[in-house]
């Protein structure tokens, strides 16, 4: 269906793509993989219209094809959905689909019936029923996901690309969409598929062509490669190497979080638990089991209605973030762009957002003292930014999250959250965010990891407790931390 021979694109004072080569057939999953910055989004681009390389031909449907613009590749049949869903909220779902491209009246008026009628068809194409007159807003991460699917549907697509489709979804619901993504598979669709979450690739693809640093690395068949090649392939060490040595906290170790009976409605039910100093503790359940919300209920940024919580000894029951912060506990969020990053502001002021009175004489803020402290947390987490006065907002997620890192860090040294800590992050920055945690534990803050991801929690965590429907269901430690044991305790109807 594509075939891209020679490849490349480059910006001022950096090759993307160097002599690349890719192809992809009808009828096909072909997962596109590599760490950030290898070049997977500018070769999409290039497929797609918006970037137009130096050298290289693009042959698609049978054809060569030198786009000019995005609307001649969409013409022919290529429809790029990327990790940001671009979906109008106030308006319906048929509206959403058919945005630009509504049936007509013949009075030039937009033909609701047609269109409502024409949606409901697309989406039965698809085996998801959703009310075609439905507001975009009021539906599901999930069922806003299949109405971007369902735009490409509109004219004949032939090509179509996903970059990262489970970056806020998982479970149930990915389970879904690959049952949709395969069911276009097999009525011809040629589908790119773009993930850091390799668990998906062996579960979805046909074939992987990886890049690195802008060039080709091999194409392989998904009989080829199990995750330890794979993982080799894309950042040149073993899987075994990914994850540091873990380590059980002395058995006098005195808890340094205490959580009992803690509700917080709908979600949070009844959960109690114990979090040590130095220790490496793992929150695991399905999406909708409340773990976030556990997170939000202790650190303040959601109400309780009952429970009691202990932090380094001392009740603290009447909690805001403020508070937690002052007491030395940090928080990063899931969502690093809406509720942890300052997308309009600095690193150096992201950095000392939390401990602002640190950096501040008689209500004026020592910036100097502030681009002091920004520098020492780029050497310290190896932050690829161009310096501490530099913006967050054109970061890969990777340092992104690496700034968060150096904010809380700075903030908290006694209790540190991390929820979905390496969500859209690829897998070299996925070994340094490892690396770090193991090392904040070894200085003695005990850490509340919380993921979707099960060897993420397998390969860090001592000591994993398992959520269903706001409770733990059950608690694994040492070789019982398996996934079929997590999986049990998460599908559990009652806790053990």
């Amino acid at each position: 269906m594509i075939r891209l021979e020679g490849i490349t694109k480059v910006f001022p004072g950096v090759k993307s793509l160097d002599a690349v080569d890719f192809e992809a057939t009808a009828g096909e999953i072909h997962a596109l993989l590599g760490e950030n910055g290898a070049g997977k989004s500018t070769l999409i681009k290039t497929m797609a219209g918006a970037y137009i390389p130096e050298a290289g031909t693009i042959h698609f449907d049978g054809a060569e094809r030198r786009w000019t613009a995005p609307k001649e590749a969409k013409d022919a049949g290529i429809h790029i959905i990327y990790q940001e869903l671009m979906l109008f909220p106030e308006l319906t779902v048929a509206e959403n689909i058919f945005i630009g491209e509504a049936p007509r009246t013949r009075f030039g008026t937009i033909d609701f019936g047609a269109m409502f009628a024409r949606a409901t068809d697309i989406l039965d194409r698809l085996g998801h029923h959703l009310d075609p007159r439905a507001l975009v807003k009021e539906l599901s991460v999930a069922d806003q996901q299949m109405v971007e699917i369902a735009k490409a549907l509109v004219g004949e697509t032939k090509l179509l690309v996903l970059d990262e489709p489970t970056a806020v979804i998982s479970g149930r619901e990915a389970e879904l969409l690959f049952e949709r993504i395969k069911r276009l598979r097999d009525e011809g669709v040629c589908i790119i598929y773009i993930s850091h979450r390799l668990e998906e690739i062996f579960a979805i693809a046909d074939r992987v062509t990886v890049l690195k640093d802008g060039k080709l690395v091999g194409v392989r068949t998904i009989d080829e490669l199990d995750r330890d090649r794979l993982v080799s392939m894309m950042v040149g060490r073993d899987l075994a190497d990914i994850f540091p040595p873990k380590k059980v906290p002395p058995a006098d170790a005195a808890p340094v979080l205490t959580v009992r009976d803690l509700r917080a409605p709908p979600k949070v039910k009844d959960v109690s638990f114990d979090l040590y100093s130095g220790e490496v503790l793992g929150l695991a359940g399905m999406v909708g089991a409340g773990r976030s919300e556990v997170a939000h209920a202790i650190f303040g940024s959601m109400p309780r209605s009952d429970g009691a919580v202990t932090l380094g000894g001392e009740a603290f029951n009447t909690p805001t973030p403020r508070d937690a912060i002052d007491r030395g506990l940090g928080f990063l969020t899931e969502d690093r762009k809406g509720e942890g990053l300052m997308m309009l502001l600095n690193m150096a002021a992201n950095v000392s957002a939390p401990v602002l009175p640190e950096f501040t004489s008689a209500a004026v803020l020592n910036r100097a003292a502030e681009v002091a402290a920004a520098e020492d947390e780029i050497k310290r987490f190896r932050i690829a930014i161009p310096g501490p006065t530099s913006g967050v907002d054109k970061l890969s997620g990777g340092n992104q999250q690496k700034i968060l890192f150096g904010r809380w860090t700075r903030a908290c040294r006694r209790v540190l959250i991390l929820d979905e800590p390496t969500r859209g992050v690829d897998v070299g920055a996925k070994v340094e965010i490892y690396e770090i945690i193991r090392k904040l534990a070894d200085e003695g803050v005990g850490i509340l990891v919380i993921s979707s991801e099960l060897p993420e929690v397998i390969g860090l965590c001592t000591r994993v407790l398992v959520m269903r429907e706001g409770v733990i269901t059950g608690e694994v430690k040492d070789d019982g931390i398996t996934e079929e044991n997590i999986m049990r305790y998460a599908t559990a109807a009652q806790a053990a």
